[in-house]
């Protein structure tokens, strides 16, 4: 980590003000009965002396009866003050992980896209779960520490005292000598702790792209190769939480060794005293009960110090996250969005992502209730465009302008309702095809829905489907087929309703019949709206309005399809590849430009590439 540790008075601090202070009292009412418990363990200690110098030693009849209740009275309000303060402190401890779950989730949403590429989905998932578990679990044990245990190590060593002070101080001997080797432990827990929280992070990555891409893992045969790489970051896991484990438990096992030498101590002591007569029986037994009953809570204290390292080592995790600045906001006083169908204008455009140039002053007009459509080869910039739009990203210079508003001065959820979005990669949700077209609205009447499934042609396959809308369509739709779910989406698009429609490639990776099908579908959304289009395909976008060209990052050309078949340029070049030959390229340098060297390539090379398959807008 690039900034030192946060102490663990500051991270409690912000664990008890940001979510623990909201169920003080419940907590407060936990704590009385921690109180109660705590207190009752010393209590059997106290009564150990009665009971041996009274009853066993005496032979006091009369004695056996009341101590004999009095234990039967202690252990039962032990009993029950324990299960009362286990349920609130479970109630607490769930509701507060729910509550760190869902606004760490609110605040990992809100951030940009560049966020999400540094921190990839497995990474998020550790620290959404498992590092929330482990911050709830341990929270939850040095409340109980602090609390019953606490309570129960003070009441003991009370009662010890009062029997004899000097034993209690022979017995305790060897803690301050325990401070210096106990603290040395707790850091070497901490920092291994938070080195197996890296690991775990990245084995959750791992496994989230093993299962993600499991088809092209089983075509190419890679099943050892990823069970091999997932094994040798599973190994450095292990590693890091066995030596954490290690540092944990030689806390507890340093009190051992104290307690040993404490008890040792004692007998030797007491027990002269004991032959000679100067103290008795019980209350030797009622002093050894306390100090054998004060090291469980003495040990478990212990352990708790050594697991909040590895918990503080989580929870600084999930609070870098909470503290890293959100750069995409809507502004503090935003402009109402435009009324109407918006033109589009991106005027002087740069940006870079790093020391990548992506778009280098662009400059591009779409005309409202129109059609344009972009092309290039890949890594021209077009879907940067739809990103400036939508604010996913904000460009270093230039403006981007919808209907005359430049996108940063309105607010982000009113921007993002100007737009309906289909692209090539179809996301829906593991839940029914109802609810993946819904999306939670509860507004639309069953005549609106119907006219949506007819729209987007959801009507031509529903029939098929066992249950119908409420059919469960699997992890990322995979119980539908790629034409299907092209069509789920343009349903909600057509829901949405909005002004302005962006195509990113929306049928490239369908058949033939499916392609036209969907077709059919866009048609229908279009119609009305400001549309842009990004197609590799040149045929998809032969009737546009305004074709315009992108190489590099900037605007080469711009017309319709037969202005630019006219011209004779790029879209000429690129148009004759891919109707002439056949077949669509790939220009491994990225650019667009081809002219003179695409006829070469056709000529020389065409048989080679066709047999690669390269796609020149691939």
């Amino acid at each position: 980590m690039s900034q030192p540790p946060k102490s663990s008075t500051e991270l409690l601090g912000w664990l008890w003000r940001g979510y623990l202070r909201r169920h003080m009292g419940t907590l407060g009412v936990a704590l009385m009965f921690m109180l109660l418990e705590g207190s009752m363990v010393g209590a059997v200690s106290y009564m150990m002396q009665p009971m041996f110098d009274q009853v066993f030693v005496a032979g006091n009849a009369e004695a056996l009866g009341w101590v004999a209740v009095t234990f039967l009275v202690l252990f039962c309000v032990r009993g029950g003050a324990g299960v009362a303060q286990k349920v609130l402190l479970t109630r607490i401890s769930q509701l507060t992980a729910a509550d760190l779950r869902r606004d760490l989730l609110a605040r990992l949403i809100r951030q940009d896209t560049a966020f999400h590429q540094v921190h990839p989905p497995g990474f998020l998932i550790q620290r959404t779960q498992s590092d929330v578990n482990a911050v709830n679990d341990v929270w939850r044990a040095v409340i109980t520490g602090a609390g019953r245990d606490l309570i129960s190590l003070v009441v003991l060593l009370g009662v010890a005292v009062n029997v004899d002070w000097r034993w209690t101080l022979v017995m305790l001997v060897g803690v301050p000598l325990m401070f210096l080797p106990i603290g040395m432990a707790q850091r070497y827990v901490r920092k291994k702790a938070a080195a197996a929280r890296d690991l775990g992070a990245a084995l959750a990555t791992r496994l989230d792209e093993i299962f993600h891409g499991i088809v092209p893992i089983k075509l190419n045969n890679l099943e050892r190769y990823q069970a091999k790489r997932f094994q040798d970051r599973m190994d450095g896991f292990v590693h890091s939480e066995i030596r954490a484990s290690f540092g944990t438990a030689s806390i507890t096992g340093m009190i051992d060794v104290m307690a040993g030498i404490g008890f040792m101590g004692v007998l030797l002591v007491g027990g002269s005293e004991i032959i000679g007569g100067e103290k008795t029986v019980g209350q030797f037994m009622s002093f050894f009960t306390a100090i054998g009953l004060a090291f469980d809570p003495m040990r478990r204290l212990a352990s708790i110090s050594g697991t909040w390292q590895a918990a503080a080592a989580a929870l600084e995790r999930i609070k870098e996250l909470f503290d890293a600045p959100i750069l995409l906001t809507s502004p503090d006083t935003p402009v109402s969005p435009p009324n109407g169908l918006p033109a589009i204008d991106l005027d002087n455009v740069s940006l870079s992502y790093g020391d990548a140039k992506v778009l280098r002053a662009l400059s591009l007009h779409a005309d409202a209730g129109r059609t344009t459509a972009l092309v290039g080869a890949s890594g021209a910039g077009k879907s940067t465009i739809f990103n400036l739009l939508t604010r996913l990203v904000d460009p270093q210079e230039g403006t981007v302008r919808v209907g005359g508003v430049d996108v940063r001065d309105m607010a982000l959820p009113e921007l993002r309702n100007l737009y309906s979005v289909v692209s090539q990669e179809a996301l829906l949700f593991d839940d029914t095809l109802r609810e993946n077209i819904l999306l939670g609205r509860a507004d639309v009447s069953d005549d609106q829905l119907q006219e949506v499934l007819d729209a987007a042609h959801i009507t031509d396959f529903l029939p098929k489907l066992a249950d119908g809308l409420d059919t469960q369509v699997g992890p990322r739709g995979s119980a539908l087929s790629g034409g299907q779910r092209q069509r789920v989406v343009i349903a909600r698009a057509l829901l949405r309703d909005t002004p302005v429609l962006l195509l990113d490639e929306a049928t490239s990776a369908l058949d033939a019949q499916s392609e036209k099908v969907v077709q059919q579908a866009i048609d229908a959304l279009a119609g009305g709206r400001t549309t842009l289009v990004i197609a590799h395909r040149l045929s998809t976008i032969r009737n546009a309005d305004k074709i315009v060209v992108m190489d590099r990052g900037r605007v080469v050309d711009e017309g319709t399809h037969d202005e630019l078949l006219a011209r004779g340029g790029v879209y000429a070049d690129l148009y004759r590849l891919q109707f002439q030959d056949g077949m669509t390229l790939v220009d491994p340098q990225g650019a667009a430009a081809v002219g003179s060297q695409s006829h070469h390539a056709s000529a020389s090379g065409g048989s080679w590439l066709r047999r690669v398959g390269l796609r020149l807008f691939g």
